[in-house]
């Protein structure tokens, strides 16, 4: 969804040499003296926490006494055993509420282990110097279609894969990664990271990515039971919820998960339209992304409105600080009543204060781009009605990711799994799949001797 430049809403805010220092990586690589400092401090807990805490359940005190003692392919191979995409998750892992909030360090000094900094060492050491790769066991004869090439569907491939199955991935889009590739600030993912870790993935070899391909439109899932002998669903949340209101149309209005894919695709930075004033609705990471992104842009003023309170925000506190030190304002206890605009172009986003007593009070934000995200939703295009939740939100899948459609399973965001909505956990819904799949692959080869 493209923004018609207006007036206010302009490419070149600033120049490109002004956009790359401001598109550096926020958490640049540790060297190895901080490396080695950071590792020293780990406790090497038994039963530790930050294990329990992390829905891979990478054995963290193992790849971190691996950093300290000088083994970076051991440290590495410990993550990528239980994490394929251990390189973006370290990046992009909310770890002050996973791994790092269960840190015992946090008991005694505040400062937890920076387990997301030593994750990231070791796996950029090991791709950049092509130190980890998987031994694919022999051809099993299997065949499975993989539909979505993000975050769970590249894990069940992968595992897949090194199990000796064929895999075929058909993804919407023209490049695979998903999420990784699209959904995420380009500040966060430099360096076309997502595609060199694909790359990585791939390299297992029995993986084949088609693109361009849409379920319901260029495939079906009765095709593809008919084809294979399995298939994974990671279709991701590709619909945006709507704000439904009036102004909602206006020229400078647009959906934030738009927005960051324009700005990841982008060739050019400086080309990237952004308005002056900028309004985001929601209180997701997808806001502050979007939020930031913008103010990265060149925009003079952002702010970030929600309905609820502060607490309430499903983005992390860090994403929040983030924010604010990016010169991001957060305005809590508001929801948008109407959004004004002149000549067809937003102009202002009305709001109303929520969670008080008596009168309600209204205020008005000047803006003239205005990005919602406020929440996206499964596209049940080309599924079995069979297939959904009872509210139809999501893929009804058991603990180990079955859908009620036979050889179907499904994982990632578009799964009611019983994880969270984050990277880490699209990964190990693809795991869980990929073990179930091949434990009923296992399960059929004895029923048939």
């Amino acid at each position: 969804m493209a923004i018609k430049q207006t007036g206010d809403i302009a490419a070149h805010r600033l120049s490109s040499e002004q956009l790359s220092c401001e598109f550096t990586d926020i958490a640049p690589l540790l060297d190895p003296t901080a490396a080695a400092a950071a590792a020293s401090r780990c406790h090497y807990c038994y039963d530790a926490p930050c294990v329990q805490a992390c829905p891979t359940q990478i054995d963290i005190p193992s790849f971190i006494r691996k950093i300290g003692n000088g083994n970076l392919k051991g440290a590495a191979t410990d993550i990528l055993s239980a994490n394929p995409l251990g390189g973006m998750c370290a990046r992009v892992c909310p770890t002050e509420i996973l791994c790092e909030g269960a840190c015992v360090r946090n008991h005694q000094d505040a400062k937890p282990v920076a387990i997301g900094a030593l994750q990231r060492h070791a796996t950029d050491w090991a791709m950049a110097n092509d130190a980890v790769r998987w031994t694919r066991a022999p051809d099993s004869g299997r065949h499975v279609a993989v539909v979505g090439a993000g975050p769970a569907g590249l894990a069940c491939a992968h595992r897949l894969a090194a199990a000796g199955h064929r895999v075929t991935i058909y993804d919407a889009n023209e490049k695979g990664g998903g999420l990784n590739e699209y959904g995420i600030a380009a500040y966060k993912t430099v360096d076309d990271f997502a595609q060199r870790e694909l790359q990585w993935l791939f390299s297992v070899g029995g993986i084949e990515l088609k693109t361009g391909l849409v379920m319901g439109r260029d495939i079906t899932l009765d095709a593809l039971r008919q084809q294979y002998d399995a298939v994974f669903l990671a279709i991701g949340l590709g619909g945006v919820r709507a704000l439904e209101l009036e102004g909602d149309a206006l020229n400078g209005v647009m959906n934030a998960v738009d927005f960051i894919k324009q700005v990841r695709e982008a060739r050019d930075l400086a080309m990237v339209p952004v308005g002056r004033r900028v309004v985001v609705i929601g209180g997701g990471n997808t806001a502050v992304d979007a939020a930031v992104q913008s103010r990265k842009l060149g925009a003079t003023s952002v702010t970030i409105v929600y309905r609820r309170g502060e607490a309430s925000m499903s983005a992390t506190g860090a994403e929040r600080e983030f924010a604010r030190t990016q010169g991001v304002t957060l305005v809590t206890q508001a929801k948008p009543i109407r959004l004004l605009g002149s000549n067809g172009n937003v102009t202002a986003v009305e709001f109303e204060r929520t969670g008080g007593d008596g009168e309600a009070e209204r205020f008005t934000l000047e803006a003239d781009m205005v990005h919602l995200a406020i929440g996206q939703t499964l596209v049940p295009i080309g599924l079995d009605h069979a297939l959904l939740t009872l509210d139809e939100s999501r893929i009804a899948v058991d603990a180990d990711m079955r859908t009620s459609l036979d050889k179907v399973w499904a994982g990632g965001d578009c799964a009611a799994s019983a994880g969270m909505d984050l990277t880490v956990q699209a990964v190990q819904d693809g795991k869980l799949a990929a073990a179930s799949i091949d434990a009923a692959f296992a399960l059929a080869a004895v029923k048939a001797a």
